[in-house]
């Protein structure tokens, strides 16, 4: 390790010994000016005997001890390199050299597993239908769903899976190592949108060696570390694999295309059908991407492939709710015409007819057509009977059906009334 960088890492201890509590969110604002420090800091994690390993992860746990959230993450960039001088160590089997990055994790997980009120954490994770659109696919996609019982009973419903109480540690065992460890992977992934290109790269570089050493492609990479078998889980690739994902699509295409590449080696191996699932999910849906490979400093997102969304029903789809408003139309035009007809005081109002012969609706309802002699004579009189309203059947139900022939036969007793009430005043004038 350089003087310089051993300088550098020394101020950064000296600095946040004598901060006050006031200016401690000032201070981790400027930590990103800072741009030798991380560097720094990540030459003092890989030396395993360097002196100031110890007050290095002293300070990053009071990093994370502190509750600022740019602290926390300052210390979880780090969190892939402490992991593998962790694993290195314990393959070499020299935990002598590894108890302080063994109380750094053990001190952030049993931070992780309790509230602020030191009760136990009960994470909650919804899994997604595949009947409802999500940024990963969409249904029409997929193709047809059979629309079984079982289907529809389950369409809309949500599946929740729950993950706690996690107890605390105070030692690691062979028992509870990737217990502990895939858990803070789990909250590594958590923020990744805020980790550097640095924290990528090395998240990248130790997926690969974990799945690789003591295999035959351990040569294939020319690794020429460790060359003893790590032992892994299924769990712990699936986090392994959520972070590839994400440095993939943000500007590490070609350590994250590797780092894929060996941790499906490694799942292939061991038969882990989870790890193979995401994994193979991931490749098919980069495959073909224009994945961004330049631009490392830009907004931070995952690539998903989405179909084109398209208008799933048409404006003129006959449904039912748009029959019942035509329905609801056509009885107010028809309410809006008889009320005219009303207004006018019985007077004839032409119709226009598509067959080209006139005919007149009177007040009551009544058509007058033409006679062979020349007058007009209403429907109803044409074979002797009383003269009936007709309604079309097609837009209304009996109900409506009655009460129209109601109403109207209320508004023709007015006019008669208003008729012979008008004729009974003219004579008595005369």
């Amino acid at each position: 390790m350089l003087a310089m960088d051993q300088g550098v890492v020394e101020e950064w201890l000296s600095e946040f010994k004598t901060l006050p509590d006031s200016a401690v969110s000032t201070y981790a604002a400027s930590l990103k000016e800072k741009g030798s420090l991380v560097p720094a800091i990540y030459k003092v994690i890989r030396e395993n005997y360097s002196d100031l390993l110890e007050p290095v992860c002293h300070q990053l746990f009071e990093f994370y001890r502190s509750g600022e959230p740019q602290l926390q993450r300052f210390t979880l960039q780090f969190l892939p390199e402490l992991l593998w001088s962790l694993l290195s160590v314990s393959a070499a089997r020299d935990p002598h050299n590894s108890g302080c990055i063994e109380a750094l994790l053990l001190g952030i997980y049993n931070l992780e597993i309790v509230d602020k009120d030191g009760q136990s954490k009960v994470l909650s994770f919804t899994v997604p239908s595949l009947s409802k659109p999500s940024v990963y696919h969409e249904p029409s996609a997929i193709g047809s769903i059979a629309l079984t019982e079982g289907a529809l009973a389950n369409h809309g419903l949500s599946r929740v899976v729950y993950s706690g109480p996690h107890l605390q540690r105070e030692t690691f065992t062979a028992q509870n190592r990737f217990e502990v460890l895939t858990f803070l992977l789990l909250c590594y992934n958590g923020a990744l949108s805020y980790m550097t290109c640095n924290s990528l790269q090395s998240l990248c570089q130790f997926s690969s060696r974990v799945c690789i050493c003591g295999y035959p492609r351990q040569q294939m990479r020319r690794y020429k570390g460790i060359s003893t078998r790590l032992t892994v889980t299924s769990e712990f690739l699936v986090q392994l694999i959520t972070g590839i994902h994400y440095a993939l699509c943000n500007g590490e295409v070609e350590l994250g295309s590797k780092a894929l590449d060996d941790v499906l080696y490694r799942a292939q191996l061991e038969l882990f059908p989870e790890a193979l699932l995401v994994g193979n999910a991931i490749r098919s849906s980069l495959h073909g991407a224009a994945l961004k490979s330049n631009n490392k400093e830009g907004a931070r997102s995952i690539q998903v492939e989405i179909t084109p969304t398209s208008s799933r029903i048409s404006r003129n789809a006959v449904t039912s709710l748009s029959i019942r408003g035509h329905r609801w139309k056509r009885h107010e035009s028809q309410e809006v015409s008889v009320d005219s007809e009303a207004a006018l005081g019985g007077v004839a109002i032409p119709e226009i007819s598509v067959t080209g012969v006139s005919v007149e609706r009177m007040v009551n309802g009544d058509s007058l057509r033409p006679r062979p002699d020349g007058r007009t004579q209403p429907d109803g009189d044409i074979l002797g009977t009383p003269s009936e309203v007709s309604l079309d059947s097609r837009g209304h139900d009996s109900g409506t059906r009655s009460q129209e022939v109601r109403r109207q036969k209320s508004v023709r007793r007015l006019v008669e009334s208003e008729g012979s009430g008008s004729a009974s005043t003219g004579r008595s004038q005369y």
